[in-house]
């Protein structure tokens, strides 16, 4: 199960990544910024359950940043 929900995680980034490339959502959009923050942080709790450090490192990492830029969106504070 925990292989599945890591599947989704992943796809979920991909999924605004691949969007992003083919010029379908802006990589600067909340579309994008929520994909990346839900499927990092699905990431980031599955390698803190799974005890891999060097991942949770990176998709916590990747998770705080989205959420920062997620909160500037929602917020209406897009300048840098």
């Amino acid at each position: 199960m925990i292989q599945v929900i890591s599947i989704l995680g992943s796809l979920t980034i991909l999924a605004a990544y691949g969007a992003s490339q083919f010029r379908l959502i802006s990589s600067a959009s909340l579309l994008y910024s929520a994909l990346n923050l839900v499927g990092s942080a699905v990431l980031a709790v599955i390698a803190l359950i799974e005890h891999q450090w060097g991942f949770l490192l990176l998709e916590g990492v990747w998770a705080l940043i989205s959420l920062w830029t997620t909160a500037r969106i929602v917020l209406g504070n897009s300048g840098k």
